[in-house]
């Protein structure tokens, strides 16, 4: 390292520009009294704890010291750049540096990346919801090991459509990492919650964020959880059967021609193996990526003898994702 390349530069103001002052200056980090985890935070606050890019950078809040970053840390690289610009900014407009930010970009400098990282999503009630997820948006021949816009708009919805899941026996296929299905399974209050994938690594990987959550498959408040190898291609009646799902939702699952026509077949099963008089209610949530493939999918629910319904309202923005993406909420029934 150059004693004219920027890391160097930044190593020399970690070492000489630390200067004392009162810490009730500047919150850019944490307060120093300790924060509430579960004090509801500001939107900057959203963006940070779920690794989003930001257009601006208010002074007045905690980001990197605060309890949720502490449990749930986000990647070392965003980190880095987040507090190297925060230093940059704060070197524009103010007249003595900050020794927390210098310390904390200290502590992040050495660090070494690992290939996962942590992402927290706030319910409405402040509650965090932490995801150990891939850094990699594609890794171990999956894409089932980040959380896509898809899940959170599902999530979104399903926060002001909660009679959908009240007191019913839920299926989500497709779980990936599981954000879905915990916010489902915090507020929405079903009996029983079934996350299903057919990845081994993502399984693992959902097991994990869903016993990080308080969720645990030998018995959670007022739910019962389970995890199910749900392979589309070679998936049992009576495995169908024995879920019983009222509810059955899938997020992002349109995204490979190849896939279609098992996930059709599956969806033709599930809605008329309940053996009941009432079929289950099917929900799924698309990001538009390809507008062939969509369609596509819409061409094999039509020849399969199903029907669907465009959900059109729209929903409360809760969590922070890039919105300008095409995403649609269907409705599938016989």
């Amino acid at each position: 390292m150059s004693a004219d390349s920027p890391p160097y530069r930044l190593v020399q103001k970690l070492l000489i520009k630390k200067r004392k002052m009162p810490h009730s200056r500047l919150r850019c980090l944490h307060d120093k009294n300790g924060t509430n985890s579960h004090d509801v935070p500001s939107n900057f606050q959203l963006l940070f704890f779920a690794m989003c890019r930001m257009s601006s950078f208010p002074w007045d809040v905690s980001t990197c010291l605060h309890p949720i970053c502490r449990q749930n840390p986000p990647s070392v690289k965003y980190r880095k750049l987040f507090l190297s610009e925060l230093i940059k900014r704060h070197e524009l407009y103010a007249s003595e540096p900050l020794d927390e930010l210098y310390d904390a970009l200290g502590d992040v400098i050495g660090a070494k990346e690992e290939t996962v990282c942590y992402k927290s999503y706030l319910l409405p009630s402040g509650e965090p919801v932490g995801l150990e997820e891939n850094v990699a948006v594609i890794s171990e021949g999956t894409t089932g090991l980040v959380t896509w816009e898809a899940a959170l708009h599902l999530a979104e919805w399903a926060l002001e459509h909660p009679d959908i899941f009240t007191g019913r026996t839920v299926l989500e296929l497709g779980s990936g990492v599981g954000l879905t299905g915990i916010v489902v399974c915090r507020v929405c209050k079903p009996t029983k919650y079934v996350f299903s994938d057919c990845h081994q690594s993502v399984l693992e990987r959902l097991r994990n964020n869903i016993t990080r959550n308080g969720l645990t498959e030998q018995g959670s408040p007022g739910v019962s959880v389970l995890t199910e190898e749900v392979d589309w291609q070679n998936v049992k009646k009576d495995q169908l059967r024995r879920i019983g799902a009222d509810t059955i939702i899938a997020a992002d699952v349109v995204y490979d021609p190849d896939i279609i026509g098992c996930l059709v077949r599956l969806l033709a099963e599930l809605l008329k193996c309940k053996g009941q008089q009432r079929h289950p209610e099917v929900y799924i949530a698309s990001t538009i990526r390809n507008p062939e493939t969509y369609n596509c999918f819409k061409n094999e629910l039509e020849k399969a003898g199903l029907k669907h319904i465009v959900i059109t309202h729209p929903v409360t923005q809760v969590f922070p994702y890039n919105r300008i993406v095409s995403i649609e909420m269907i409705k599938v029934h016989c």
